[in-house]
């Protein structure tokens, strides 16, 4: 089995909150991974050197700072009544609906869904701030969430 309850999660309460209600529907398609399979999807696309965000170092694609194009303003409209991501992301990322996304907070915390269901819960991720790498299967484009509420927007490589 490669993928746990959402439940079951260890911040489950940000799919929860009664703030920012998410559709039955939707919560079937949030799919925490199980440790072994966040594991391989951090070596596999983020990185074999480090666990977290915070410790990306040369020879990581999101240490490089080619990789980094340009940078964005999240948390005002995180804050805002309006649902839709900043516009800034929806223009750095085209990809299909259907498209799998995996959300990587950690080489332990990696969250799998699509493309649609990420932009209509992107909120309630982004209770966790910390650096999370949001990327698309089979897709170059990356954007990183910072606690200061900007992101990077770039090309992975």
């Amino acid at each position: 089995m490669n993928y746990i309850p959402l439940d079951d999660l260890k911040n489950a309460w940000i799919f929860r909150h009664k703030s920012l209600p998410i559709s039955d529907k939707d919560k079937t398609k949030v799919k925490p991974m199980v440790t072994a399979r966040a594991q391989v999807v951090w070596d596999t696309f983020i990185s074999r050197q480090v666990d977290h965000p915070d410790f990306f170092k040369k020879g990581d694609w999101p240490f490089e700072q080619n990789t980094w194009q340009e940078s964005a303003k999240w948390e005002k409209q995180w804050e805002s009544e309006e649902s839709l991501l900043p516009e800034e992301i929806l223009n750095h990322i085209s990809w299909d609906n259907n498209t799998v996304i995996y959300f990587c907070c950690a080489r332990n915390n990696v969250i799998e869904t699509t493309w649609a269901v990420f932009q209509r819960c992107w909120k309630n991720f982004l209770f966790m701030d910390d650096g999370p790498l949001l990327i698309g299967k089979k897709r170059k484009e990356v954007v990183q969430f910072l606690s200061n509420g900007q992101c990077k927007l770039g090309v992975k490589t």
